[in-house]
């Protein structure tokens, strides 16, 4: 059974929610030339190598590598055979010895042909064992220490000092050293810093300004997503959101990467580029962005890679995303996974509730639904 087609509404890829992650990021400098370092430019590497090698240069009418000293882009075919490369005249007449006949020539051809093949095949192994490890843990809300929820509307930004806190801290009343509850000005102030909360949206642009002159990569990324929504007083500017959500995720904010993909993936500010949006789907995905991964599952259950996708939607469930847990519970009715699958993906997610839920982030939630945490 077609299970791809089952749920069409279900198996579109998702505008990232922020994911709030420790660690740096996967870096993009790979990608674009940038001289910018991080401590994953290892699958950086790994992911240039899969995309720069190419099976195309391996036919029939020869490869693309030197016959005598193996470099690439050689462009000198062998006058016999018609198959053989070299880089220059040199190394042409230095092979000329052991290229004595077409049957030599074919024998190279194949030789190097599985060659090229085999360095493909390990690359792609190094590859998928960076894509499918165990992704970094979520910081811990500065107040009360415990897992920053995955949902959105879970934890809040403060600009004024630049920490990501709960919703059940954002939420919870405060109280002076004798236990008492304060009055609604205090009430106003950022539960980490206590300073007063702006009272108006010019005072809301300037502090975010400030964190992003000072490399904020969270107040970057929320900059960006004022140009893309056009909030704020911000004209719509899908190139200008583009530039800034590249901004940050250079400097750790895995979000950021998705919200790129997700830009390739719809023709948001660029031309639709499935390729790129796989690839910045993946580099958010590593850094533990559980939208990027459940995006990737979907693509690969459309492309019918069912082994692939299962693998993309436990991670998903792992970290949080009940959207994952249902493809996985889908996977299980149709047979593309085991109740064993199903059991340990269903763990996973209890785990993960039992790393963000407090009675304070409960009462939040129950208050109001812009505090909801899961």
């Amino acid at each position: 059974m077609n299970i791809s087609n089952n749920n069409s509404n279900n198996n579109t890829t998702r505008e990232a929610d922020t994911c709030i992650l420790s660690g740096t990021s996967t870096s993009d400098s790979c990608k674009d030339g940038s001289s910018t370092k991080s401590n994953d430019d290892g699958v950086c590497e790994m992911n240039n190598m899969i995309q720069n090698m190419s099976t195309a240069d391996i036919s029939t009418d020869g490869v693309s590598i030197c016959a005598n000293c193996g470099k690439e882009g050689a462009k000198n075919i062998c006058n016999k055979c018609k198959m053989a490369k070299y880089c220059n005249a040199v190394c042409k007449k230095v092979h000329k010895k052991k290229h004595k006949n077409k049957k030599d020539c074919e024998e190279y051809q194949r030789l190097a042909a599985e060659k090229d093949k085999e360095e493909l095949r390990l690359a792609a192994e190094l590859h998928d064992k960076e894509l499918f490890k165990e992704p970094p843990p979520a910081d811990d809300c500065p107040i009360c220490f415990l897992r920053i929820p995955r949902l959105e509307t879970g934890w809040r930004y403060y600009a004024c000092c630049g920490k990501v806190i709960c919703s059940g801290c954002s939420y919870a009343p405060v109280y002076d050293n004798q236990g008492n509850e304060v009055d609604n000005d205090k009430q106003n102030e950022c539960p980490f810093c206590r300073v007063v909360a702006p009272k108006s949206e010019k005072e809301i642009v300037e502090r975010l300004k400030k964190r992003v002159e000072a490399g904020d990569a969270e107040a970057i990324y929320t900059h960006g997503n004022y140009y893309r929504d056009g909030k704020r007083g911000f004209p719509q500017d899908y190139i200008k959101a583009l530039e800034l959500w590249h901004r940050a995720a250079e400097l750790g904010n895995v979000t950021a990467y998705s919200r790129i993909g997700y830009a390739y993936d719809n023709g948001q500010g660029v031309e639709i580029d499935f390729k790129k949006a796989y690839y910045y789907y993946e580099l958010a995905a590593m850094g533990g962005c559980a939208v990027a991964r459940h995006n990737l599952g979907i693509k690969e259950m459309k492309a019918f890679n069912e082994v692939r996708a299962l693998k993309h939607f436990m991670i998903g469930a792992k970290v949080g995303y009940d959207e994952s847990l249902k493809k996985i519970k889908m996977y299980y009715k149709y047979g593309y996974a085991t109740k064993e699958d199903y059991m340990t993906a269903l763990q996973s997610y209890q785990t993960y509730l039992g790393e963000i839920k407090s009675k304070q982030r409960d009462e939040a939630a129950a208050a109001d639904d812009q505090y909801r945490y899961y």
